[in-house]
């Protein structure tokens, strides 16, 4: 474990000029509740506005399928029936969810996508609340068990052992939807690179305004103006999960919008969990995991992974980094 007295935090910018045989098309849109921004590097313009159309597409069919908020997706429906039947799902949906559950062995249920039964207790608007009565917080919080999440592969369906059970993918679905939309991106003949930043969870690959990858800047939290330091993705994605965008306040305590499915409770400790690894969906889910794990357990597992590196920014500013990762900094 290493840690750092520096006190920065992380903000996304990405520049990129294009060479003069590249053009590139951008869009800056709402897509499942948050800021996407989607970018294509093509041979020719219109090869570019085609796969930020294709991409955008694809997000918004991810939202249909995994949304908890639209009564006619499958999710809603699994949650309807949640203690009394199994619900029929789409292999993609089913998938989705295997996944999940993989995840939840691994970080030791650090990460439960039936935490949204937890949904109508907290409000993350950046007000100040006084917490809910305890008794409230944990009755709603003994239907959060992903090993009640019952999956039967032959017949392709997810059941929710118990009523009052709630499965929601806030904390895994940005992430796949940015893999989704970077697969039918370079599906497209004349495409040669692209950037999906989904509120943060954010992957690149190939052509870019640099020879050697696209370049994250690093911002000074002191004055966002300014820049610490800079990472280089190629072929890699970068999630932050943190108390930067939702969370509430409560005498004097920052309350961030990941829920720790132990408790209940929403994180305290953490400012922010930044990961970095090949793959999108797995870095979205690692980053609420480390949140929720805490720096020393958090970089425990992080080191153990092929792969994956990670950056922690505790409640006090200190900065944490996983053993390999490679910061580069501005002389």
């Amino acid at each position: 474990m290493r840690k750092t007295s520096l006190l920065f935090f992380f903000f996304l910018f990405v520049t990129q000029p294009q060479a003069q045989e590249f053009f590139s098309e951008k869009r800056i849109l709402k897509l499942m509740g948050c800021r996407f921004e989607i970018t294509a590097i093509a041979i020719d313009k219109p090869t570019a506005i085609k796969a930020v159309d294709a991409g955008i597409t694809e997000i918004s069919r991810i939202e249909d399928l995994i949304s908890e908020w639209l009564p006619s997706s499958q999710v809603s429906i699994i949650n309807d029936q949640a203690g009394i039947a199994p619900v029929k799902a789409d292999k993609e949906l089913f998938d989705l969810t295997f996944r999940s559950k993989k995840v939840s062995e691994l970080t030791n249920g650090a990460f439960d996508i039936s935490f949204a039964s937890m949904a109508k207790i907290w409000h993350f608007d950046r007000s100040e609340q006084e917490l809910p009565d305890s008794a409230t917080v944990k009755k709603a919080a003994m239907h959060i068990n992903w090993k009640n999440i019952l999956l039967d592969a032959k017949e392709q369906t997810v059941f929710l052992k118990e009523t009052g059970m709630k499965i929601g993918f806030g904390a895994i679905g940005k992430g796949y939807a940015a893999n989704r939309a970077k697969s039918v991106m370079k599906l497209i003949p004349g495409v040669t690179g692209g950037l999906v930043n989904a509120s943060g969870d954010l992957i690149a690959w190939g052509q870019s305004n640099h020879k050697d990858g696209w370049s994250i800047q690093i911002a000074d939290p002191k004055d966002k103006n300014k820049t610490l330091g800079w990472i280089r993705l190629n072929d890699l994605s970068i999630v932050t999960s943190g108390d930067y965008e939702k969370y509430f306040t409560s005498k004097g305590i920052r309350y961030a919008h990941i829920i720790n499915p132990k408790t209940g409770y929403p994180i305290t400790t953490i400012k922010s969990a930044t990961i970095i690894c090949p793959d999108a969906e797995l870095s979205d889910a690692l980053a609420t995991s480390v949140c929720v794990l805490g720096v020393e357990k958090g970089l425990e597992l992080v080191n153990r992974l092929n792969g994956v590196e990670c950056l922690i920014v505790d409640a006090n500013d200190n900065i944490f980094t996983s053993e390999k990762l490679q910061l580069n900094y501005y002389k």
